[in-house]
């Protein structure tokens, strides 16, 4: 009976997920805000609390986490990061000052306490990089001149987040300051050690995963992911993190083949990710911080404005060129819920969950909104000039 009733929850979730995908796909939005209103529909003080299926969804949302970012590191190699933060350093700390700034001021005013700044500094920090990468595929932007000013500041944050994380793991361990720094170290340590691997021996890395047969390079490619991770973990990196660093060893037809097979996994347990965040937000507690979060948003959406006008006014590019950059660096997502997801855990604030999920829902549908219907305003200007 405990089995069929836990096909029925997640048969249901599944197709639902399936249902609310295509209705996004058809209004032109991501459906990640969807996922995450799905969550809290069947979390908490939901409409129907699931009860069977949270103990898998969990262990699937860890899986979604893990594939999010193995797929992610995929698309770059070690020296296309190096180069990218040699000529983009600039662009990237301003980046980093404007849009890490509103969340950890606006925990600070509340008084959440310095270990909440520095969990919300990231979920106001980064793009989504995957939302991103969507809107400028489906408004034709990829040809752009400012489309390498925007990836590369998606590089740059994807490597502060590869600082970042083991940080905030070992903030919200609440280790003494001797152990933090000392875990925080081995973290930082273990990164330069990969990325030193993947930039000196990453051939015979791809050597050994490589594979005329799709079955078998899976295997390899997940299971190698899952290793570093569970090993990254125990030396107080975030597994998150390990992923990110084997995707990034991995570069060439390898990575392309590899990212082919793994695009329609990762969806799946992405979409399961996105959910178990939800189910794990009461979203009776989102309402009484909604104008907090209306107002974080409309801050976030100027702050990655200015960036990107910034960045793009440095590569000497022009008006509209430096609108779009913007706009495509508004949409929050897989990061920011992956920051709130270890605070929540973590037991750091109540509120901070609730204000996160309003948050990343806002600008996850506004984000690709917005660029379509400034798109012919843009257009207009670029032909004035």
């Amino acid at each position: 009976m405990h089995t069929a009733i836990l096909f029925l929850e997640l048969g249901a979730v599944l197709l639902g997920l399936g249902i609310l995908g295509a209705l996004a796909l058809k209004v032109g939005i991501s459906p990640i805000p969807l996922y995450l209103i799905a969550g809290l529909a069947f979390g908490t003080g939901g409409i129907l609390p699931l009860a069977t299926s949270e103990e898998f969804t969990s262990v699937g949302a860890e899986l979604g986490v893990i594939l999010l970012l193995l797929t992610l590191g995929l698309e770059y190699n070690a020296s296309e990061l190096v180069t990218s933060l040699k000529g983009n350093a600039r662009a990237g700390v301003v980046d980093l000052v404007l849009n890490a700034a509103p969340g950890a001021i606006t925990a600070l005013l509340l008084g959440w306490g310095p270990v909440a700044a520095i969990a919300m500094a990231g979920v106001t920090y980064a793009t989504s990089s995957g939302i991103t990468a969507k809107v400028l595929s489906d408004l034709g932007w990829i040809g752009n001149r400012e489309t390498p000013v925007v990836l590369s500041l998606l590089v740059f944050e994807d490597l502060t987040m590869a600082v970042y994380l083991p940080i905030l793991t070992a903030v919200l361990a609440g280790l003494s300051f001797a152990s933090g720094a000392i875990a925080v170290a081995i973290a930082l340590g273990t990164v330069s050690v990969v990325l030193l691997v993947a930039l000196r021996y990453g051939r015979f890395i791809e050597a050994f995963v490589s594979s005329p047969n799709s079955e078998v390079l899976l295997l390899k490619v997940i299971g190698l992911a899952l290793l570093v991770a569970g090993v990254a973990q125990q030396l107080q990196v975030s597994a998150a993190v390990g992923a990110f660093l084997v995707g990034i060893a991995l570069s060439g037809e390898l990575a392309e083949d590899a990212q082919e097979l793994l695009t329609p996994i990762r969806d799946l347990f992405a979409a399961v990710f996105f959910v178990f965040f939800g189910l794990q937000t009461d979203p009776t507690k989102i309402l009484p911080v909604a104008g907090l979060a209306v107002l974080l948003a409309v801050i976030s959406m100027i702050t990655k404005l200015l960036t990107g006008a910034y960045a793009a006014r440095r590569a000497g590019i022009a008006k509209a060129g430096q609108a779009r950059a913007g706009i495509a660096l508004i949409p929050r997502g897989e990061f920011n819920i992956v920051i709130a997801g270890l605070a929540v855990a973590a037991g750091v604030h109540p509120d901070l969950g609730p204000l996160a999920a309003a948050y990343v829902l806002i600008l996850a549908a506004f984000g690709p909104l917005a660029a379509r219907v400034v798109q012919p305003f843009i257009t207009a200007i670029a032909k004035r000039a």
